[in-house]
């Protein structure tokens, strides 16, 4: 865990800070006429699904007041769903659901919410409350993933994903977002989730955090989080790297999560994906992208570049 107190001690360290993010890796390596196929999560599916990357299962898309009105009907048999806007960020406007009471719908909290609240919340994701630039959005509804068993104890309720930040296709970074009952079910560090950094080359967990604190413990649930190893580790991060050339995006973070019958699911990517990544694994970024520079050029696919990274970072 860093305990720095001065530049010269982080820049040593290799920590990427979000100037140098956004002035460098961001800016130099994500042409913006790209941004729309990772900002819009329906475009995203979209297109990825058209090249063989597993996704999560669409149950129906919102587009208009009219399809709010018709939403009781249409989840009348759905008993588990996730609600989210397609331009969303920050986990902000994701509406998990876990089960029935009646007609009305339990959240991961355990608090009941019924038709007209649900319906009020995807109104205002049509209205553009939840997106990129308050502009008008649509409301993904897609099943809830039903995740592996090896999480049981790590996470509270919602779905557990893994994020893995990537340089030009090769995987330079990854940790587990494990959901909590402050962060209602959502794998958002910002909303309370707990980050739990990941060994490249293994699959391995590393170092745990929540709110920039370290922790041992899942909070909710009290299972010491360095039991937690990550399985199907090469098939994932090999899902990850190719998302790069679908993207055409230097720098960008994927989020995936490990269903109990399908394996791993891309469930979005981030053309800005935070940092606090490096708290996690007790590691800055700096000195593994600088080392990717020099293979940028080389050509391999999302295997070998996955090789490449487990190899260089063990």
């Amino acid at each position: 865990m860093f305990r720095l107190t001065t530049p010269s001690k982080l820049k040593k360290a290799g920590i990427v800070g979000m100037n140098k993010r956004n002035a460098f890796y961001i800016a130099h390596n994500n042409p913006r006429k790209n941004y729309p196929r990772v900002d819009d999560k329906l475009l995203t599916k979209k297109i990825t699904e058209e090249i063989g990357i597993a996704v999560p299962a669409m149950i129906g898309v919102a587009r208009t007041q009219y399809h709010v009105k018709q939403l009781k009907q249409f989840l009348s048999d759905v008993e588990k769903f996730v609600i989210k806007p397609s331009k969303g960020s920050g986990g902000k406007g994701i509406l998990v659901v876990v089960g029935r009471d009646g007609e009305d719908f339990v959240k991961p909290s355990g608090a009941i919410i019924n038709i007209k609240e649900l319906q009020h919340h995807v109104s205002n994701t049509l209205s553009g409350l939840f997106s990129l630039g308050g502009k008008p959005d649509v409301a993904m509804i897609e099943e809830l993933v039903e995740f592996s068993d090896v999480f049981d104890g790590f996470s509270f309720e919602g779905v557990p994903d893994v994020r893995v930040i990537q340089y030009h296709g090769y995987p330079v970074m990854a940790m587990t977002r494990l959901s909590t009952r402050e962060s209602d079910g959502k794998a958002n560090l910002h909303q309370g989730a707990v980050g739990l950094g990941i060994d490249i080359a293994t699959g391995k967990t590393l170092k745990a955090v929540q709110h920039g604190q370290p922790v041992t413990h899942h909070p909710d649930t009290g299972r010491d989080l360095s039991e937690l190893n990550i399985p199907l580790w090469h098939t994932l991060l090999c899902l990850a790297s190719s998302c790069h050339e679908v993207t055409g995006l230097g720098y960008l973070g994927a989020d995936i999560v490990l269903d109990k019958n399908k394996g791993p699911l891309l469930l979005e990517l981030n053309a800005r994906p935070g940092l606090a990544i490096q708290i996690a694994n007790g590691v800055g970024l700096e000195l593994r992208l600088k080392l990717i520079e020099k293979e940028i050029n080389v050509q391999r696919t999302a295997e070998e570049r996955v090789n490449y990274s487990m190899q260089a970072f063990c």
